[in-house]
């Protein structure tokens, strides 16, 4: 349970760390007009949504083995994104002076590229930590209280946005906070696929539905003696009303 604890508390902090570490580098090159925020609120609103389904559809259609070889295999592609984008740019997330747009060009659709390119794979990974982590401790660990865990998804979500403007980014440049969040990138990927690994060992819970649902048995009307019951007596549930007085007769009056 405490490797599940500690890569959803870490993504969690990881998911709000990036967007003032992408910000600052965007905001003097698109400035800071109400598109330019509505767009970048836009794409991380959506990739947040697109998680929460590839979660919801990794529990609910493939086997726990599917479920641990498919994100494996996307966690190593989003490791793989990020030495890319180091190699051509010098640092994993923040892009190359290349991708800064024109005077004249329209800035909305370069803007949404230049994410989708740059930090969409890894927060689409991290936007899917709550939901899929807590879902395979619940099958890991049937007895334990898994909402304590979105309660510690809350607490680094929480310390995200209020340790980067005192601590983060008076004591570290821009790239030094783009190299040191990749490398916990690759700490929180190693520690999913860990996560993804034992929960496949134990079986996937299945929903009762219709198709199955055990079969309801029918009483017995033959009480083993191979004689027909008899039918059931009526019950006669007494009534609650107070008995009705008798009236004295004209023979007792007089």
């Amino acid at each position: 349970m405490l490797l599940y604890a500690a890569t959803i508390f870490l993504g969690a902090f990881l998911l709000f760390e990036i967007e003032p570490i992408i910000g600052k580098r965007l905001l003097p090159w698109f400035g800071g007009a109400p598109a330019v925020w509505t767009t970048c609120l836009l794409f991380f609103q959506l990739t947040l949504l697109a998680g929460y389904l590839y979660a919801h559809a990794l529990i609910r259609r493939l086997t726990p083995e599917a479920q641990r070889n498919l994100h494996r295999a996307v966690l190593a592609l989003a490791v793989v994104v990020l030495a890319a984008g180091a190699w051509l740019w010098g640092s994993p997330v923040l892009p190359g002076a290349a991708w800064k747009p024109d005077g004249g060009a329209e800035p909305i659709p370069r803007l949404l590229a230049l994410l989708a390119v740059s930090v969409g794979l890894p927060y689409f990974l991290l936007s899917t930590t709550g939901p899929l982590l807590q879902a395979w401790a619940a099958r890991a660990h049937p007895r334990a209280r898994i909402y304590r865990l979105y309660a510690l998804s809350n607490a680094g979500s929480l310390l995200a946005p209020l340790t980067y403007p005192f601590l983060v980014e008076p004591a570290m440049t821009l790239r030094a906070q783009a190299a040191i969040w990749s490398g916990l990138f690759v700490l929180f990927a190693v520690g999913s696929a860990a996560c993804a690994s034992l929960a496949s060992r134990f079986p996937a819970a299945i929903p009762a539905t219709p198709r199955n649902r055990p079969p309801r048995i029918a009483p017995c009307r033959d009480c083993c003696s191979g004689a027909e019951a008899a039918p059931p007596v009526p019950c006669r549930i007494p009534s609650r009303r107070a008995p009705a007085r008798s009236r004295p007769s004209a023979r007792n009056a007089r």
